[in-house]
């Protein structure tokens, strides 16, 4: 216990400042009766995008190509979601909530994403792409899918891991990267951005992965620190991508 402890460095006060923050705006604030699960609230969200993009596509009679592949994309990311919560639910997102931290958990994180799909099916944003249509269509799926499996492998890899056993996991998708859930996140949303080509996603995207992406992975850092192996991991491993950072 003595050397697990003296192995553990402190975490950072800059990631706690704005956890605290978060979880009181998300989760705390208001007080009162804590009515609804944290994950009803993203589940319904995520799972609802598909349905909101095809009744987006409706309204606004857009078949063009870019909808149809935006409702694939995020659409089905969200069905995705569904069942990996279904399969290895996150332990962090059974959290009760009070009723106005789930409002401004859909208001200020959730649902400015569903904004993306609106800018491109209601025809606000017509995307001028920097290569030939089909070309940025391949990318960004290539972006989505990627993103969409590595960051199911990494939570499925955790989750049924430290149900065997509590530790530090560095084999997997965990190899060569320490945060493999987030960087799968960031890819599939960066996906979504690229696909609207407009400065809304950018700033979105700016929000929530400074100030809840940043925080959470810097207090698990601190957090995995506490075991012997943790040096060792972390001299030969990267934050997010292999070789880069």
């Amino acid at each position: 216990m003595n050397t697990l402890a003296s192995t553990a460095t402190a975490a950072p006060s800059w990631a706690m400042a704005l956890r605290r923050f978060t979880n009181w705006v998300s989760q705390d604030i208001g007080g009162g009766p804590r009515p609804w699960k944290l994950a009803w609230v993203v589940n319904f969200q995520k799972g609802g995008t598909f349905f909101f993009l095809g009744a987006l596509m409706a309204w606004y009679g857009n078949t063009s190509v870019a909808a149809w592949v935006y409702l694939a994309l995020h659409g089905t990311y969200g069905l995705v979601w569904l069942l990996k919560d279904m399969a290895f639910p996150d332990p962090n997102w059974q959290k009760r909530v009070t009723l106005l931290g789930g409002v401004n958990a859909f208001l200020f994180v959730l649902g400015p994403y569903w904004a993306f799909g609106w800018l491109l099916i209601s025809g606000t944003v017509r995307p001028a792409y920097p290569l030939p249509d089909y070309a940025w269509f391949a990318l960004c799926i290539t972006l989505c899918m990627f993103g969409s499996v590595l960051m199911m492998a990494a939570d499925a890899q955790k989750y049924f891991t430290l149900r065997l056993q509590r530790g530090l996991i560095t084999d997997g998708v965990h190899t060569y990267v320490r945060h493999p859930n987030y960087a799968g996140e960031m890819l599939l949303y960066a996906s979504f951005a690229l696909l609207v080509w407009h400065w809304f996603p950018v700033l979105v995207l700016a929000w929530v992965w400074l100030c809840v992406f940043a925080p959470n992975m810097a207090l698990k850092e601190a957090s995995m620190s506490r075991y012997p192996q943790w040096a060792a991991y972390r001299q030969r491993t990267w934050w997010l991508v292999p070789w880069v950072f």
